[in-house]
């Protein structure tokens, strides 16, 4: 009776879990096949679950020299996502291993104001980030975005790394310096590699969060061969109409660097996560 009743529970469940990835892939393959179709064929009712004539305009007109050359926009995402992720470990990593290895007063405060501004919008922030930039002639210079995406990205490293700088033993300092390793010696060569899953994780996410941002790259940046490929899919939004097909093949390019990620980066990314909870 009991296996009976697991083996249905199982049954049901994989049928939900069926069920839901299909609801989530879905929007993703209706894009796909969007993009290979044309224009009237998006419109025809009832819809087509696969193009009639397959329509590769939408991705070859993008690869040219103009506003809408796809390269370019890739290039630029690229550009300030790398950047923005450098900077977010290269802060966060020993900012967090002090926090979590040091006592000094206002401590609590401190990590509490990270919390804090992860709770903010994106639109609390940007006016203030603009005018800022303003200030500092950043207007239209790549340094802007990546500064401005690398606000969220340190303080969400800084909580995750804490805690796994926090859960290490206090007898591997002893163990170090017995060794011979000074400070710095010692957090490279053993807390660094210790807390690694973390570090892949925050800077996944800081190299995703960066790829898709859209306010900053198109606030921050007046020039459209600079802006990144989420803010180019707006050329495709016109006052009389939208290029529905270049439109969904913009965005099948933009979810390819993070589809690689998760396929490629998966277990480390969901080892990490799971760590930095427990550890937490």
């Amino acid at each position: 009776m009991d296996t009976f009743l697991t083996r249905r529970k199982n049954i049901i469940m994989s049928i939900i879990s069926l069920v839901i990835l299909i609801a989530i892939f879905f929007p993703i393959y209706w894009m796909g096949i969007t993009s290979l179709k044309f224009e009237r064929e998006i419109f025809q009712s009832p819809p087509t679950f696969f193009p009639q004539a397959i329509n590769l305009t939408s991705y070859t007109a993008q690869l040219e020299s103009g506003d809408f050359n796809m390269f370019r926009a890739f290039g630029n995402s690229t550009l300030i996502s790398f950047t923005c992720m450098a900077i977010a470990l290269v802060l966060a990593v020993p900012a967090s291993y002090g926090l979590a290895r040091f006592r000094f007063k206002g401590k609590k405060l401190i990590v509490l104001s990270f919390l804090v501004t992860q709770m903010l919008p994106v639109s609390v922030v940007l006016t203030p980030l603009f005018i800022v930039f303003t200030k500092l002639d950043l207007i239209n210079r790549y340094l802007a975005p990546i500064f401005a995406d690398a606000t969220i990205g340190i303080p969400f490293s800084i909580l995750i790394l804490n805690s796994y700088f926090a859960s290490i033993p206090k007898e591997l300092d002893d163990a170090a310096r017995i060794d011979g390793c000074n400070r710095f010696a010692a957090f490279t060569k053993i807390f660094v590699p210790i807390a690694m899953p973390g570090v892949i994780v925050c800077g996944v996410f800081s190299f995703l969060y960066a790829w898709g941002d859209l306010a900053y790259g198109l606030t921050f940046i007046r020039e459209q061969a600079m802006r990144p490929i989420t803010a180019g899919i707006f050329n495709f939004l016109g006052q009389y109409g939208t290029k529905w097909s270049y439109l969904t093949a913009f965005g099948i390019v933009t979810i390819i660097p993070v589809t690689l990620i998760f396929i490629f980066m998966q277990k480390y990314i969901i080892s990490g996560l799971v760590a930095g909870a427990v550890k937490g």
